[in-house]
């Protein structure tokens, strides 16, 4: 493992298994600031994007590394090469197109997957407009122009499947450019976890089923397989700074509640109208 050298880049991850997390967090680029998003009371996605940026904005953070528990980097040296990248070719967003690329994902395709990705979280910050940004979950036709022709998977080019597309779709109709990665299933025994390039070199595989780590056997032995594949052995103590809303649990059932009695009044009153 290899460090990054820039004190002004960190790594942020929404974690819901810590188990995973500890080793996991110990195949991240060395010497990065580590932060995490606690998950477990169901913070995660667009809500987890909205906390990201309460808490971290003010830190002096230039890039931020988004990558979920259950990505394993093989090559974290090239997240440093990334980012040089991203900086040369005026680049906002990095990451992994969420259609056309694996099998069970064949979403939005030009938009990303949340499991990992890179942004330029100092401009982002400094055009952070949340009231603007949620107003963008819709879909246009033919508004990118992204060569999409050459994907091997499906995907659908109207998918507003995750919630959390609004804040790409923000990012994209400000015009700010996005640096797709290619991705590929290339295990025989494992067709869920998929791998990552950067420039045809391994930058990490991702394997899902975090939650599922330590207490489904099939999921805790497929992911403990690619741990032994990038003859993990380190046991190298991780301290990250650690953010969790308390109330978010609570809150998100009151405003569940809230919006289930607005679509009965709703109903209501139009079956009112009727009559």
């Amino acid at each position: 493992m290899s460090s990054i050298n820039d004190s002004k880049t960190a790594i942020l991850s929404t974690v819901i298994n810590f188990e995973l997390y500890r080793k996991s967090a110990q195949l991240f680029p060395k010497n990065t600031k580590k932060y995490v998003i606690d998950g477990t009371n169901g913070m995660h996605g667009l809500q987890s994007i909205f906390y990201m940026m309460k808490k971290l904005r003010g830190k002096g953070i230039e890039w931020l590394v988004m990558a979920d528990e259950d990505v394993l980097f093989q090559n974290s040296e090239l997240v440093s090469e990334i980012i040089q990248k991203m900086k040369k070719g005026n680049y906002t967003v990095c990451g992994v197109r969420d259609g056309g690329l694996l099998s069970h994902r064949n979403y939005n395709p030009f938009l990303i997957n949340t499991f990992f990705s890179i942004i330029n979280f100092k401009e982002i910050e400094s055009n952070w407009d949340k009231k603007q940004l949620v107003k963008n979950d819709f879909v246009l036709d033919n508004e990118f122009d992204d060569d999409i022709k050459g994907l091997k998977g499906m995907y659908d080019v109207k998918s507003l499947y995750e919630p959390y597309y609004v804040f790409y779709l923000w990012l994209r109709r400000n015009n700010k450019r996005f640096l797709f990665l290619d991705s590929n299933h290339p295990f025989e025994e494992d067709q869920i976890s998929n791998t990552v390039y950067f420039e045809n070199k391994i930058l990490l595989h991702h394997t899902w089923f975090a939650r599922a780590y330590g207490t489904n056997e099939k999921h805790t032995k497929r992911i403990n397989a690619i741990f032994d594949l990038l003859n993990f052995e380190s046991n190298i103590e991780v301290n990250p700074v650690v953010f969790k809303d308390k109330w978010y649990y609570l809150s998100a059932k009151v405003s569940k509640w809230i919006r289930r009695i607005m679509r009965r009044l709703r109903i209501k009153k139009k079956e009112e109208r009727i009559k």
